[in-house]
């Protein structure tokens, strides 16, 4: 019984997410690909990482992490930066045409936040809130 919301409620979640994923992906000149938007958002969580480091987090080689960013280089959205202690290390850092295009995104998810304010009571979200404090998260470690 338990098991049935939690897959149900997993499964809405799912299904809300990849529909802000496409509504933000729009076939459009340099759009990006969902794959893409995966990638962007894992540079973004990891904070400027390392090609070896992205590569790492997603379980890829590290010629296949550079094929990545070379495609995103070329649409605009990521650039390599070198490291401030090592010149022969580069970062990637997402760029402002990231933020625009993302900002699509947020602002859908806000609107889902606050429709969520709107529709439940503080002690509803309250027991939501400590209800997800409680599961066990993935470690997000590189």
């Amino acid at each position: 019984m338990i098991e049935d919301v939690l897959l149900h409620i997993t499964d809405k979640l799912r299904l809300r997410f990849y529909k802000r994923i496409f509504s933000v992906i729009r076939e459009r000149e340099g759009s990006l690909t969902a794959m893409e938007v995966f990638c962007v958002e894992i540079i973004h969580g990891l904070g400027n990482p390392t090609i070896s480091e992205f590569a790492a987090f997603i379980g890829i080689s590290r010629p296949a992490a550079s094929y990545k960013v070379a495609s995103l280089i070329q649409k605009g959205y990521i650039i390599k930066e070198s490291s401030e202690g090592d010149k022969r290390e580069f970062r990637l850092r997402l760029t402002d045409k990231y933020y625009q295009y993302i900002r699509l995104y947020e602002d859908s998810f806000r609107q889902y936040v606050l429709s969520a304010e709107k529709k439940c009571t503080p002690e509803q979200l309250e027991s939501f809130a400590k209800v997800l404090s409680t599961l066990d998260l993935p470690d997000m470690d590189v």
